[in-house]
């Protein structure tokens, strides 16, 4: 059957040569839609949100924004605005893409490799009885492919000078030829043979679900900071409105020492608490210039670069349009959540995945501690004749040859592979622990800040009912001191204690804001909510197939 095969059309090894030289020539591209990050209504199918062209308007700035005016942002546009934007999201997309190249690069393994050889020949021996010289030309070219079943196949096609011994005289040799090896014991199957195109299948998934991590962990950055600022901007008002007071009681105080009504004692403390009053105001304006710049650089309007902005990008004014209400949001149990983060949490769908890589790596290793036993079967053809073009015409001749064998190969001891086998075994135990691990750690995180919200909600209302006490006592004291029953001191100390629950009141609103957003980070659905679309979405289960 093996000579007929040979014997068939010419044709057909020309088609076999070129289908598998195309298999080789597709085009690649890293990107894939599964990486796009951004909102879920702005979603088309593209690859990034940055990669989309937007409309300028006749000073070439996105017509969304004026050019150098103040930066007037609600809370989701901050967040969109980081999405687009940020530089460090900017680096940490390229991480699939970059990942999915070691998906090609162990597929490469298996592309068609095309080989061909031209040479020339001389070759004289002088000296002896006889003077000998020969001269010629050959040629060789061939294809090979390895197969994710463990075969290698091969064709090759050669024509040189005729070096058989025997009845044949012609002084070129032409042979076209097919070989096959499979193995049989180790490398045979595409389970291991596929096993690393499968960790890097594993490793790009990994690192959507780390993008994942890192825009969450952005969003609930961007949503902090400008919960910050917005505290920051209030504060800056207490403090303003705490000096006129103390001002306005200080030229009281002046107006009734002059009228004798009070001891010039008086004065300094009273002039002790505008000091006061200056010294917060102070403090309150270099906390909210240090988180105007943070909340630029995350925000980064524009794209803007370092090398391009200069002074103006960081000067620019800010204005904040989401006000700071408390939200009414009635909590599940907190079993529901903890369920939620134990499907939902970015770093603990990382470690399930990472488990089946490990998985895989034991694949491999177990594979190595196989002997290695190929059957390999070789087939050809040859045609002589006495110059170099003819050998190919009398390749329909009746000459051929066949092999079939097996080859045999065991290390004994197998010590290396048996090493592997095992470090790969403990290390897939490890990773089974620190899943268990990283989950308890979770489960404690959720359970923490959901405490956190219940004590942020309940201090929302003390804090405001303290600060009407507050409000009552400096109004009290205000008028007793009037009266001449109090002192510069006693009022002083009410207006301290007034400013501090009107900033603890305040305070305790962006915290309580603060704490959803920490509660939905830590429970891995913080992007869901915000109808941020993204990578790393579905859960992973240890069941899953790799």
């Amino acid at each position: 059957m093996g000579i007929a095969w040979l014997r068939s059309d010419k044709n057909l090894w020309i088609g076999l040569f070129l289908a598998c030289l195309c298999c080789s020539c597709a085009e690649y591209d890293a990107r894939s839609s599964e990486d796009y990050l951004g909102s879920k209504r702005s979603q088309d199918g593209g690859l990034k949100t940055e990669d989309r062209e937007q409309e300028p308007d006749q000073q070439g700035h996105p017509s969304s924004e004026p050019a150098g005016g103040p930066l007037q942002m609600t809370i989701e546009q901050a967040t969109l605005s980081a999405l687009e934007n940020n530089r460090s999201l900017v680096v940490q997309r390229f991480e699939p893409q970059i990942t999915r190249t070691f998906v090609q690069e162990g597929l490469a393994v298996f592309d068609p490799i095309v080989r061909a050889e031209l040479a020339y020949e001389r070759d004289k021996i002088a000296g002896g009885p006889a003077e000998s010289e020969f001269s010629g030309a050959s040629a060789a070219v061939g294809v090979q492919e390895f197969l994710p079943t463990g075969t290698s196949l091969g064709l090759i096609g050669t024509t040189a000078p005729n070096e058989i011994i025997g009845p044949v005289e012609d002084e070129y040799a032409s042979r076209i030829g097919f070989n096959a090896t499979q193995s049989l014991l180790r490398g045979f199957g595409p389970a291991v043979n596929l096993a690393s195109v499968n960790q890097a299948k594993i490793d790009v998934k990994i690192s959507q679900y780390e993008l994942r991590g890192f825009a969450q962990a952005l969003v609930a950055q961007v949503e902090e900071t400008y919960w910050d600022y917005v505290l920051a901007e209030r504060r800056i008002e207490i403090f303003q409105q705490s000096l006129e007071l103390a001002q306005k009681q200080l030229e009281e105080t002046r107006e009734r020492i002059k009228l004798g009504d009070l001891a010039p004692t008086e004065l300094s403390a009273a002039e002790a608490e505008v000091a006061l009053r200056r010294e917060g105001l102070i403090n309150a304006r270099s906390t909210l210039a240090k988180t105007k710049l943070a909340l630029l650089r995350l925000v980064n309007p524009r794209g803007a670069s370092p090398a391009e902005p200069g002074a103006s990008f960081w000067d620019r004014a800010v204005v904040l349009t989401s006000p700071p209400v408390s939200p009414s949001i009635t909590l599940d149990d907190v079993e529901s959540h903890v369920a939620l983060a134990m499907q939902m949490r970015p770093d603990l769908n990382q470690a399930r995945l990472l488990w089946q890589r490990d998985e895989l790596e034991i694949v491999k290793t177990r594979n190595g501690l196989l002997p290695r036993l190929d059957l390999f079967a070789t087939l050809g053809r040859t045609g002589f004749a006495d110059s170099f073009g003819g050998s190919l015409k009398n390749l329909d001749e009746n000459n051929y040859d066949a092999l079939v064998g097996l080859d045999f190969e065991y290390p004994l001891g197998n010590r290396g592979a048996r090493a592997r086998h095992f470090r790969a075994v403990l290390t897939r135990q490890q990773a089974r622990e620190s899943i268990d691990n990283l989950s308890q750690l979770i489960d404690v995180d959720v359970r923490s800040a959901y405490l956190e919200i219940v004590r942020s909600q309940e201090q929302v209302a003390a804090t405001a009912a303290t600060r009407k006490l507050q409000e009552e006592k400096l109004r009290v004291e205000t008028e007793k001191f009037r009266l001449g029953k109090s002192t510069s001191l006693l009022v002083g100390q009410a207006q301290r204690d007034y400013v501090s629950s009107q900033i603890d009141e305040i305070q305790a609103v962006i915290s309580y804001l603060k704490s959803f957003v920490e509660m939905y980070r830590l429970e891995g659905s913080l992007l869901e909510r915000r109808g941020i679309a993204g990578p790393g979405r579905e859960p992973v289960k240890l069941s899953d197939a790799s």
